[in-house]
């Protein structure tokens, strides 16, 4: 299970319960986040990248990266579809978990659709894409939940993290 987030802290605020509990089932988890967080109000990106590289830990993820995009300012378009296919052809996660289609933040919606049309993108053979030199083969998730805030009135489905809340 990969989670791809565009800030350090959605993840945690979003997912994290999911995430642990999945680990407890003996699950690989991961955490994407597409950028460093620089223009949030609180803190800096390298405050965030060490608070980070401490969630990690907490949350025992198998692995944790940043692609380093421009908060505020990534698009949805080949560039940067392109970093977040070689990503998913690197781990191959089963789920993606994501933001929300719609939020209050506009980065959130964006991400949303970004990574969803990576995670179709990324099962092209057609699309080339190389890790260290090493050409990719195409690899789908076969499921993409895009998640975060929009849903927690109305959820499509609810998983009972109490097990592993105070962790969160």
């Amino acid at each position: 299970i990969l989670a791809i987030a565009v800030h350090p802290d959605d993840a945690e605020l979003g997912c994290a319960g999911t995430l642990l509990m999945e680990k407890l089932r003996n699950k690989k988890t991961g955490v994407i986040d597409l950028t460093r967080g620089e223009l949030g109000t609180r803190g800096s990106a390298g405050l965030r990248a060490i608070e980070a590289a401490d969630a990690a830990a907490i949350m025992q993820l198998d692995v944790r990266e940043n692609l380093g995009m421009a908060d505020g300012f990534f698009k949805n378009d080949e560039d940067h579809q392109r970093k977040i296919i070689v990503a998913l052809r690197k781990y191959q996660p089963e789920v993606v978990l994501c933001n929300a289609p719609s939020d209050r933040h506009p980065d959130h919606g964006r991400s949303s659709k970004l990574v969803a049309d990576a995670a179709f993108l990324s099962g092209l053979r057609k699309i080339e894409t190389t890790f260290n030199g090493i050409a990719q083969q195409a690899w789908r998730p076969k499921y993409v939940f895009r998640y975060i805030q929009d849903r927690m009135l109305n959820p499509d489905f609810v998983i009972d993290i109490t097990d592993v809340f105070e962790q969160k």
